[in-house]
This record gives structure tokens, sequence and C-alpha cells, in this order.
């Protein structure tokens, strides 16, 4: 599926062979995220990424770095997340080059003008701002604020505005030297391209970076002993939750089982919860579910926008379909759990992008490769057993969270709501 070598600087370089396609995209993978920054540095990873496209030495505007990828017909842009912050670009086979040539200027060679500094600072917190204005969102982080209280992996991804103002370039500059090394690094290429070609060329333009003494990530503090509720009261037409119990990382075994989980719970229109709550019932045009893993902790949660009349029945019937799943998947749930999951898979092969993302961040995080069909054949080989024992360990009352955005003037209802 993929072939990897590495650098004497010690950066991997990943390639994933498509001869059936026309693109190729190049994507770089780093150890950096709001998992890697003390209280004082929330929103430093986010930041730092916003200004890697505001002008380099070779292309000291903004506008030359989009136009030297749009120029082309191209596609270019990054993420942070908490432990993980992406830059990409997908490019026709022939403009490979270009793309390799673009994405090593602005990790190396970002100048960070002063006046772009400050200038992208306010559209950061304008963009910190918009979160209030989507109650969906705000519930989202404050979920994670309730599972995780006072810690990073329940921090927003871009910090707070207080936060934010308070960054300086010089701080970012630090980060800068101190994340962003080959050590620290993986480049991915998914596409009609030679492993060979790719490492020449990214050899070329990375081959002399140089190593630094990176940070490792801040861990999760665990040891939830009773159910917690959180209510941010806002005018809404909607009252949007979410319960969330603790989850697996993604270096456990059981991942998978909790996966398939929540595939049948609560993803697509024929699951428990879309079939429950917004078929039967009534109460929602938008109910899911989903599984999160991080490095020592995760999450499996559930999300609902309903009338605010309707909140307490639909909590009650969330907290059903959940119990629900602690009994034994009949066989017909199970097959279509599977071949939802397959096939979903599946279809990620036929993307560049996909795939250079699926071997760039499990190289980077986990320093192996579980190929898709690897868990192809982990999703055959999983049993009814293996779901509800997961079930029964992960769905517990003493593990509930329950965050809640709407027009509702007191927590106390809902903690003893999530208390039953």
């Amino acid at each position: 599926m993929y072939q990897k070598s590495t650098l004497s600087n010690g950066l991997r370089v990943l390639t994933v062979p498509m001869p059936h396609v026309r693109s190729v995209t190049v994507a770089c993978f780093f150890g950096a995220g709001s998992r890697y920054e003390s209280d004082a540095e929330a929103g430093l990873s986010h930041y730092l990424e916003h200004m890697l496209f505001k002008g380099t030495k070779k292309r000291p505007l903004p506008q030359q770095i989009s136009e030297a990828i749009e120029g082309i017909g191209g596609f270019m842009n990054a993420s942070t997340d908490r432990e993980i912050t992406i830059y990409w670009a997908k490019v026709a086979r022939h403009h490979f080059a270009t793309a390799a040539d673009l994405l090593a200027d602005i990790i190396l060679h970002s100048v960070f003008k002063p006046a772009e500094v400050e200038r992208e600072r306010k559209v950061i917190l304008e963009e910190i701002g918009s979160i209030n204005d989507s109650p969906q969102q705000l519930v989202d982080l404050l979920i994670d604020t309730t599972m995780w209280p006072g810690q990073a992996l329940g921090r927003d991804v871009g910090g707070t505005k207080e936060s934010v103002s308070a960054l300086s370039r010089r701080a970012m500059l630090d980060y800068l030297a101190r994340q962003y090394a080959p050590n620290n690094c993986v480049v991915a290429v998914a596409g009609d391209i030679t492993h060979e070609e790719v490492v020449n060329v990214i050899g070329e333009h990375l081959g002399k970076w140089k190593r630094s003494k990176p940070r490792t990530w801040f861990p999760a503090k665990k040891g939830q002993r009773a159910p917690r509720a959180s209510l941010k009261s806002q005018k809404t037409e909607q009252a949007h939750l979410c319960i969330a119990f603790p989850g697996l990382s993604s270096k456990h075994p059981d991942r998978y089982a909790l996966d398939m989980l929540n595939v049948v719970m609560g993803e697509g229109m024929s699951s428990r919860l879309f079939l429950e709550i917004r078929e039967k019932l009534g109460l929602a045009y938008d109910v899911h579910s989903y599984a999160s893993h991080f490095l020592d902790d995760g999450a499996l949660t559930l999300y609902a926008g309903v009338e605010p009349k309707n909140i307490d029945r639909t909590i009650g019937a969330a907290l059903s379909v959940l119990e629900s799943m602690k009994e034994p998947v009949p066989e017909h749930e199970m097959h279509k759990a599977k071949e939802m999951t397959k096939g979903r898979l599946l279809l990620r092969t036929e993307d560049t992008r996909s795939m250079a993302g699926w071997v760039g961040a499990q190289e980077l995080l986990r320093n192996e490769v579980v190929t898709i069909d690897d868990v192809v054949g982990i999703v055959d080989a999983m049993t009814p057993e293996a779901v509800q024992a997961v079930a029964k360990r992960i769905i517990t009352p003493a593990k509930r969270n329950l965050a809640i955005v709407g027009p509702f003037r007191t927590q106390a209802r809902f903690e003893r709501l999530i208390a039953r």
C-alpha cells in the first residue's frame, strides 16, 4: 500500500502509489496542536498555522502563495487539531514539484511580518467570536470542556480571545523552532508518482532542515467518578445537546469494537439514534454519534438539536438507545454496520488526499500504519460479543457527561437528569 524512507535528519517520507489517478497530494504532518500548548500558549498552534500563509522570503505576499497553487488549478489548505497540524496541496500530477516547493517554502522560510501578525490576530479573534453564533459548534466545545476540565484536551484548539490577544511574534518563532522540525514531521505523498522521485524532490527541499527537541503532548487527566452536566444559557430556536462518555485511545486494541458500536448506534439514517429519535419520535432533524480517539484517551459522543420543550424527552430517549447497546447486536445490524464501514473505507482509496492523510497521520502519531486492508480484516472478524463487551465497559452511568446550549436558566435540572 505504501513505501517509507527516512532522511538523515529524521524526516519520514511515505508514498502511496495510485497509478489510476491524475492528481498528487503532498501533505506535511507535524506533532503540533493544542495538546502541546501550555495554558498561556492556548491557540498558538492554530495561530502559527495561519501565519505560514502570510508571506515568505521568496513569496512575500499572501496572494503569491495562494496563486502559486490556484494558478495551476490545485488546492491548498491546512488544519490544526489537538495532536496534529497538517499542511497539504493537491495538484495535477505534472505539478508535483511546484506543490513540494511551495510547502517547503512556507515551512522553512515564512517571515512573520509584524503587521501580518497583528492583522491575522484580528481574523482569528473573529473566528473565535463566530463560534458564539453557532450553538452546534459551541456545544461541541462545551462537551469537551465538561469531559476534560482544566486541561489541554478540553480546550478549544483556537484558544480564547484572552490567550490569542496575548500571544507574541516571539512566542510563535520559538514554537516554530521547537515543534516544526524534521524529526517531528512526516511528509506523505499519494498519486501516480514513484517513491524514488518523491524522496529525491523532498530531500532536495527539506534534506538540510535542522533537527530540534520538540515538546511532547500534555497527558489527559482522567478519573471521572460521577456524572457531569454543563449548560450554556443562550437564546436559541433549538436546544443543542451532547452526551459523551470517556472512550478509548487510538492505540487501544478495542478501539475498532467501539467504532463498530458507534456505527450501529449513530451513523447514518438507519442507525438506532436516527430511527428512534427522528423517525419514531420526531424529536430532532439532526441526531448522530461519533467516536474520537486520541493518543491516551478518547470519547463516545452523541449530538441532537431539538425544540427546547423536548429536551428532557430527547435526553431520556438517547439514554435508552445507549443502554440498548449493552445487549448483543443482532446479526442483520452487525452485517449492515460492517458493510457500511468497509464501503466507506474503500471509497477513501480513490482520493489522493484521503490516502496521504491515512498514512501520514498514523505514521506521525503511532509510528506505524495500519492499512485499509488490515482494518477491513478487523471489521470482518468483529463479533457481536466484542461490541457488547465494549458497550458495557464504556456506557456506564457514573461516566456520563451532558452539555447543553439553549434557552434554559438553571443547570441543576440537567445535573439531576443525567444522574438518574
